[in-house]
């Protein structure tokens, strides 16, 4: 089945990103890889702070196996009846092969809530030796990044690296002291054993802002139940795909990348491609900047502004109306799909339940979702 599946992402797959002028203004503000955000929505802004040393390719293995895992859980979250939007942002440190006048620190991307996009800037992250300047970068993303300024707002950091917290010529204390300022919860993971983070200072750094500390084993791996649901979700996963309808000048090459991403995901194993899969057919997953489908959704969009150029051939030369038709019989289609893999989902779980019998693994997932959980529950999340 992997071969059958790697051909069909295959055929689906071409080139990357943008605007055409005829877009929809109101589609191009729902862009999913800016700063933006709706003015009176609850906002979840998690960045992530990855160490990319050479010791670090397990933990790069884990942040792209439970991306989906994470992203999942937070599409339960509800905050005064109505679902918050998600954004993460994305940076690496402690990387030989960046510039050390930025003191080896990169910022991969900005707070999006485009997750084929993060999924992507997961996947080409690569490990090499350098120095590990856990203030600097934590430093970098409180000025570099909008986060959110509203008292329901959830700002969180997790910073994952395996030396000590003290390097650099950024105090940890004066980063911590910033994001105090901002309303800025940093949560740290130390790589390795519990009382070396501790005295390595990063308990100390979770303190401080009232965050939580972890330390897990980022060369462990992942012990992935295989269930009776995998093969049928993910055989419906390929059917969602041919829900999508790409407009705009740069609308296929999105469909490539969302392609792409269900290569890489299935790369690692049936498990991360399932997970995936449920994330598509989640309220978060949203491509309305290049899909008709997740852009008709707006009552302000319209069809008179599409270019007709850039749509699929089976569309060429149809009038509006008989197009309307074909995106509504696409979104009934995507609606059904969806439902079944989340019903499938629902046994799946429960299925991984039984077997795992509340067995807990010391894992980046496990400490993410378990922090974001109670500081969210904190603010009055509800799950």
């Amino acid at each position: 089945m992997k071969t059958t599946i790697k051909i069909l992402n295959i055929i689906s797959i071409i080139a990357l990103l943008a605007f055409t002028p005829n877009q929809d203004p109101l589609t191009v503000a729902r862009n999913q890889s800016v700063d933006g955000q709706h003015p009176n929505q609850s906002n979840i802004k998690v960045a992530l702070l990855l160490d990319t040393s050479n010791s670090m390719d397990g933990l790069i293995d884990q942040a792209k196996a439970q991306l989906w895992d994470i992203v999942n859980e937070l599409s339960y979250a509800k905050y005064g009846g109505e679902n918050p939007d998600l954004h993460i942002a994305l940076y690496e440190y402690g990387n030989d092969g960046l510039e050390a006048s930025d003191g080896y620190i990169r910022r991969v991307l900005n707070f999006s809530n485009d997750l084929d996009l993060i999924s992507k800037e997961l996947f080409s992250l690569t490990t090499n030796g350098g120095s590990e300047y856990c203030g600097r970068v934590i430093k970098a993303s409180l000025n570099d990044l909008k986060w959110g300024k509203k008292d329901h707002d959830l700002n969180l950091i997790f910073i994952a690296g395996n030396e000590e917290f003290t390097q650099g010529s950024v105090s940890y204390k004066n980063a911590t002291d910033d994001a105090n300022e901002k309303k800025v919860t940093v949560n740290t993971i130390f790589c390795g054993d519990y009382q070396n983070g501790v005295s390595g200072k990063w308990r100390d750094a979770a303190k401080r802002t009232g965050g939580d500390y972890f330390a897990i084993d980022h060369n462990r791996k992942h012990i992935h139940i295989v269930t009776p649901f995998d093969d049928i979700i993910i055989q419906l996963n390929i059917d969602l795909n041919k829900t999508y309808i790409h407009y705009g000048s740069r609308g296929y090459s999105k469909m490539q990348m969302q392609a792409s991403q269900d290569s890489n995901a299935y790369e690692m194993n049936e498990a991360v491609a399932v997970k995936r899969a449920v994330s598509k057919s989640s309220r978060i997953y949203n491509n309305a900047s290049w899909d008709l489908v997740d852009a008709a959704k707006d009552k302000s969009f319209k069809y008179s502004k599409i270019n007709k150029s850039n749509l699929p051939k089976e569309l060429y030369g149809k009038s509006t109306a008989d197009i309307k038709i074909y995106v509504e019989k696409q979104a009934k289609k995507r609606t059904e799909i969806q439902q079944e893999i989340n019903e499938l989902n629902t046994k799946r779980k429960r299925y991984i339940a039984e077997k795992q019998k509340g067995n807990q693994e010391d894992n980046l997932e496990n400490a993410m979702i378990k922090t974001i959980k109670k500081q969210a529950k904190a603010k009055n999340y509800q799950w």
